[in-house]
């Protein structure tokens, strides 16, 4: 990752949260300790941010604090065109008809684009996915209840009783910060408190993800192997996590750049 990108993430996440640790800015950038802390210095010497003991804080704190996590800008920057094969090979499994969820973020938004010729039922909690599918396709489209968070661009409840118990799908397309031997992980305790509902929804879970995310971690484990379908991912997803999902019985389908895709078990 280039420095300038990396200055980016950095002044992003800092506007999230009250203190960006080092540790916390390494998971998102995959940068050492020691090049983090040269950023820190660098963007503290700019007057862009104020280096604190053991990260950074923005020069004007936010008084709304976000999600953990790189915000939707700058993750729709990133691999962009394994995430639009990956979105299609996604958008081949439905059909005219079918329900479905489609969680917030920016390789699921991909599937906008081939949806617009379908006609599904599908809930979403991003507000970029409805708003397209609504200009774009004759898709009939149901939004969670709740905050809107908007660097994420998603809208998430904490609270049992909302929307999202009315809705059954045959299928939930989603992404995830990593995948791991656990499971899938995400960085935030309201995500995947939100998420977990969505999942409970749903027959079957298709999980997107670019191969990078794979090599990436958290804390947090939002559901085991076992609860996954699907994994759909790109050309560069390694031999040993591809062992490791038939491992865990789970079917998967590397997208191929274009429109083809190959299931490889």
């Amino acid at each position: 990752m280039h420095e300038k990108e990396r200055h980016r993430i950095i002044l992003s996440a800092v506007q999230d949260r009250p203190v960006a640790t080092v540790v916390e800015l390494c998971n998102l950038t995959g940068a050492s300790e020691a090049t983090i802390r040269r950023d820190i210095a660098t963007l503290h010497m700019q007057q862009k941010l104020r280096r604190v003991r053991g990260g950074a804080e923005a020069i004007n704190p936010p008084q709304f604090v976000g999600l953990a996590g790189r915000t939707f800008a700058v993750n729709e920057t990133m691999r962009t065109s394994e995430k639009q094969a990956i979105a299609r090979a996604a958008v081949d499994l439905c059909e005219d008809g079918d329900s479905i969820i489609i969680n917030g973020g920016t390789t699921t938004f991909q599937m906008v684009h081939p949806l617009a010729t379908r006609r599904c039922q599908i809930f979403t909690n991003s507000f970029p996915i409805a708003e397209h599918l609504l200009k774009h396709s004759k898709n009939t489209i149901m939004l969670s209840g709740g905050t809107i968070y908007r660097e994420q661009n998603i809208i998430l409840s904490p609270f049992d009783n909302d929307v999202t118990r009315n809705f059954y799908a045959k299928r939930m397309f989603m992404g995830a910060q990593g995948l791991g031997p656990l499971g899938l992980m995400e960085a935030d305790p309201l995500l995947i408190q939100a998420e977990q509902k969505l999942i409970g929804q749903a027959d079957e879970l298709v999980v997107l993800v670019d191969s990078s995310k794979f090599e990436q971690r958290s804390s947090l484990v939002l559901c085991p192997l076992n609860r996954i379908t699907t994994v759909i991912t790109d050309e560069g997803i390694s031999d040993k996590a591809a062992a490791m999902l038939d491992a865990a019985d789970v079917t998967l389908v590397v997208a191929q750049p274009g429109s083809g895709q190959e299931e490889v078990s």
